[in-house]
């Protein structure tokens, strides 16, 4: 009967170990609120980095005939996404270059 008490008493505290996970958002809310990156946040390098992936693993042959299609798929729907996002990105970057151009 003692065990069953202690056994009770350990899945108790076991339980409510999920609710310690519940923290975790209030925490990652208050580094970003500190000026701390997002660690789970996707950048557009990360994005192209993904793209560069696809390509190498198609090219070694990591995927199968069968998971060309939707490999294929991802990877045409990743480009075109970078495309959008690109010119947006552009002129922020090359803000200088077209001055410099001109004045010479």
């Amino acid at each position: 009967m003692a065990t069953k008490k202690k056994n009770l008493k350990k899945s108790a505290k076991t339980a409510k170990a999920p609710t310690g996970t519940a923290t975790a958002q209030p925490q990652a809310a208050q580094a970003q609120a500190q000026g701390q990156p997002d660690p789970t946040a996707l950048s557009i390098g990360d994005l192209k980095n993904l793209s560069t992936i696809l390509d190498v693993a198609s090219t070694r042959g990591a995927f199968k005939a069968n998971e060309m299609a939707g490999v294929g798929f991802l990877y045409n729907k990743l480009q075109a996404f970078l495309a959008k996002v690109a010119p947006e990105q552009a002129p922020e970057g090359t803000a200088g270059a077209p001055a410099t151009a001109e004045g010479k």
